[in-house]
This record gives C-alpha cells, structure tokens and sequence, in this order.
C-alpha cells in the first residue's frame, strides 16, 4: 500500500478508478442542494484531486475554479471537465492553505476529503494547519457565502463513525470551535467485481479491508461521509 504522498504524486488513475464507484447511489449532490443550491454560483474547489467534485458541481453552477497541490491529479480532472464539453472551469496547482484568489470572489468554498490529512502529516499541529486552510475557505467568499468540507467517517461501516481518534478530534474541533453544523450521507462504493474491489481497496485502504471485503463479498461498499458547512 503506497503512502497517500506517493497516491497522490504517482498514483492519480488508480486512486480515480476507486473515487469514481463511490456514491453509486448519487447521495452527494442533493446532500449539497440542501445546504446551499447551486445554480448561479461561483464555486472555489480546495484539494480537487482527479475532479470527483469538480466534475459533479461543474454542470451545476456558474463557475467553477479547482486547486489541488498535485499537477498530476489535476491533469485527470482536466481531461475529463474537456470531455464534458464544459467552459467554466480552470484547474491550478496550489496549497490549500494559500490560493492564489482575491478575497470574497466566491459564493461556495467547498473541500472534500483532503484537510482531514493534516492531522497525520502535522499530528503535533494539525488544528494550525487545518485552521489556515478555513480561513482560506472563508477568505475567498462574498457576504452570505457557504464553505462546506467533506469528509470521512469510515468506509466498510453502515453507521457514521470517525476511523481515527484524530479525525474525531478535528471534526470536534470544526462544529465546538470553529462554527460549522455537520450531517452525514451514506457514499456506498459499487465495483464491477470482486476482484476489482479488492485491488482497489488493498491499494488505496490497506489489507484490513480488503481483507474484509473478499470475506464479506463486498461488491457494494458500505461507506459513510460527514458534511459540515459554515455560511459567512
């Protein structure tokens, strides 16, 4: 099992391959409609990876700009936003803690599944590190602007449960501290076939899982994610 540095440098079209059986059942986008619709919006993507996001809100909303701090995750978004026929969009590398953005040119701030690795990158400092992140979420939106982040909460579960003592703590600290209201949405993976699943789960998950999956045989993952959003 690669490191998630080494997933996201070298790895980007298996990780895409995985990402993309997740919320078979389309779960996500209505999740988002109901904390803020999306038509008209001018969206700021933090950590767009290979554009599980971008590809689902770019259809939806006004514009869309997405960063990542991979080139090589980002070169998979493009070819598919291109393949969508879609023109507004742009796709730049950058830290999520610093976004080459004017302040309050946004009216959503969205994250999915990416400031929850500072707590094992910075474990001694993760609420610093997380915490500029926020701010720049919140920096970017216009008045009355919604930042909303998804994240984890446990994959090979049926009920919502953070994987980590430390992502609890971060998701603790981000409703107790820093404002934001949460719910959770079921994002069931559905693969093709058994050994498909259990490749892409032994890559990106580890043996535990994997493990788990060819036992139980999982072709469809039970999977759940937390949403918590903080309007400005």
């Amino acid at each position: 099992m690669p490191t998630f540095e080494e997933i996201y440098s070298q790895h980007a079209d298996l990780y895409h391959a995985l990402v993309m059986r997740a919320d078979y059942q389309g779960n996500i986008l209505p999740a988002l409609q109901a904390i803020r619709p999306l038509v008209g919006l001018d969206v700021i993507e933090f950590g767009a990876g290979t554009g599980r996001l971008t590809c689902l809100l770019a259809p939806a909303v006004k514009t869309i700009h997405a960063f990542d701090a991979s080139q090589h995750m980002l070169d998979i978004a493009v070819a598919q936003l291109h393949e969508l026929g879609l023109t507004n969009w742009w796709a730049d590398v950058a830290d999520n803690r610093a976004l080459p953005v004017a302040d309050a040119v946004a009216d959503l701030s969205i994250q999915g599944w990416s400031f929850g690795h500072y707590c094992s990158w910075f474990p001694d400092r993760w609420r610093y590190e997380i915490g500029k992140a926020v701010q720049e979420m919140l920096r970017v939106l216009r008045p009355e602007g919604v930042a909303i982040m998804l994240e984890t909460l446990g994959t090979g579960t049926e009920t919502p449960q953070p994987p980590t003592d430390e992502l609890a703590a971060y998701y603790t600290w981000l409703e107790d501290e820093m404002g934001f209201s949460s719910t959770w949405i079921r994002t069931d993976y559905r693969f093709e076939s058994l050994e498909e699943a259990e490749q892409l789960t032994r890559f990106f998950f580890g043996d535990e899982l994997a493990d788990a999956v060819v036992e139980n045989n999982w072709i469809i993952l039970p999977e759940c994610t937390g949403i918590w959003w903080r309007a400005v």
